[in-house]
């Protein structure tokens, strides 16, 4: 087993790895920059190194700046988190010859799914549903033209090296295919230097279904069955939860065999989802796969009753899985609290925190690293907290998560908890029939908004 892991991330993810390193007896490490000098990350870990000024680029994504805290506090391994470096390939490589341990997949499972091309290719060869498109990138507007006719309208135009929802436009007919290429490759190239664009059938009514997978060093690869993740606003997620309203008993199975054949045709080793898309007819399609530990990894936590970032932990130690995969036996939540104003677009609202309460009681679990006093730095991604609420039922989850949310004081900043309050109550949602457009038409009125 490690005897200290650098966690190379910051925030509640940060936080979440240290508590789990105590309770394995392991030493942390902490890296942060100057604006997140008062962060609870930086205070429990055993060890902080600061690594820059607030520019993600000159610390939370400076590889040689990690690599020197590596050096100088003999960590040895590297916990990534998520977002940031956790699916950087170069980044597991340089690790690697450190001979410092990346906890995660390799450099080579990393690529073959970053990817979105390779991705769909490796999947076809395994087996496992893809969405109808193009083989490989399009070449230009009339070979897209074509597919499309071939396919069928509505389609959808994606950025090869995509994510956030950047590069990407649906497309319904022929006269708007070659503005939105244009729009399409511009984007992607002002966003990731890389213009390659590929086409898919656009899934009408989709849901967003995920599952977690975890795969060892030995070959085995199991799933810990799915999470919804279908509540969205511009390719972002808000609440998460398991069970799936969008799915059955068998699609579970399927979905999960699925999931394990895209795992053991890379051989994956580390946790990671297996994204789908299911449409309106109950099929499903591979979306993509992310090679790390995820922001809702708490709902599996709660529905399995076990803890990922000890398990991650361990298979990066060498120890083997006991091949068996797990389904839900509870219901759970999560809702994402952001510094964000819901009234106004969601505009970030950092700033400091006045007053923090979180809530309590059975059930109800709350992973922050913020508290009262703390100042929300404008720097990065704006969560600031999850709430997650387990219950025996969904409709109990709803209930618990209702009260939850009422008891969540934030004051001084914005937050999303009244978005997530109002959504409790929305009819759509408590039905679960709704889909990835489900933001589009939801309407939150501000109690203290003046004709």
């Amino acid at each position: 087993m490690f005897k200290k892991i650098l966690i190379a991330n910051r925030g509640e993810i940060a936080l979440r790895v240290i508590r789990t390193c105590k309770e394995m007896g392991i030493k942390t490490v902490a890296i942060y920059s100057s604006a997140d000098a008062e962060s609870l990350h930086v205070r429990f870990a055993d060890e902080a190194v600061k690594i820059g000024p607030p520019s993600s680029l000159e610390s939370y994504l400076s590889i040689p700046k990690i690599m020197a805290a590596v050096e100088i506090t003999n960590a040895d391994a590297i916990h990534p988190g998520y977002g940031f470096l956790s699916e950087n390939a170069d980044f597991a490589e340089v690790t690697e010859e450190y001979g410092v341990k990346f906890i995660g997949p390799t450099a080579k499972m990393i690529r073959s799914m970053g990817d979105k091309i390779t991705a769909k290719e490796t999947m076809i060869a395994a087996g496992v549903p893809v969405i109808p498109g193009s083989d490989g990138l399009l070449k230009d507007v009339k070979s897209g033209i074509a597919l499309a006719n071939e396919i069928g309208y509505p389609v959808i135009l994606k950025a090869t090296a995509g994510g956030g929802g950047k590069g990407m436009r649906i497309v319904w007919s022929d006269e708007e295919f070659e503005p939105a290429w244009d729009s399409a490759k511009q984007e992607a190239k002002a966003s990731f230097t890389n213009d390659g664009i590929y086409m898919e059938k656009f899934i009408e009514e989709p849901r967003h279904v995920e599952f977690q997978v975890i795969g060892d060093q030995f070959g085995n690869v199991v799933h810990l069955s799915e999470r919804d993740c279908t509540i969205q606003r511009r390719h972002q997620k808000l609440l998460e939860e398991c069970p799936s309203t969008a799915i059955t008993k068998k699609m579970r199975k399927e979905m999960g065999e699925a999931a394990i054949n895209a795992g053991k045709s890379i051989n994956y080793e580390g946790v990671g989802t297996v994204e789908f898309l299911v449409d309106k007819h109950k099929k499903f399609y591979f979306m993509e796969m992310n090679t790390r530990i995820q922001v809702e990894h708490p709902v599996t936590e709660e529905v399995i009753d076990h803890d990922l970032i000890r398990e991650q932990i361990k298979v990066a130690a060498g120890e083997a899985l006991t091949g068996k995969n797990y389904l839900p036996k509870v219901h759970a939540m999560e809702a994402r609290i952001n510094a964000e104003d819901p009234y106004n677009d969601f505009r970030p609202s950092p700033g400091k925190i006045i007053s923090f309460h979180s809530p309590k009681g059975h059930g109800v679990r709350v992973d922050t690293h913020v508290y009262a006093g703390y100042t929300v730095p404008p720097y990065y991604d704006s969560l600031i907290a999850k709430l997650i609420c387990k219950a025996q039922t969904r409709e109990e989850c709803i209930m618990k998560m209702k009260r939850a949310l009422d008891e969540f004081i934030v004051e001084g900043i914005k937050t999303t908890i009244p978005f997530h309050r109002a959504l409790m109550d929305d009819e759509r949602f408590i039905s679960g029939k709704y889909d990835t457009s489900f933001i589009d038409d939801f309407i939150l009125e501000d109690p203290n908004a003046t004709e």
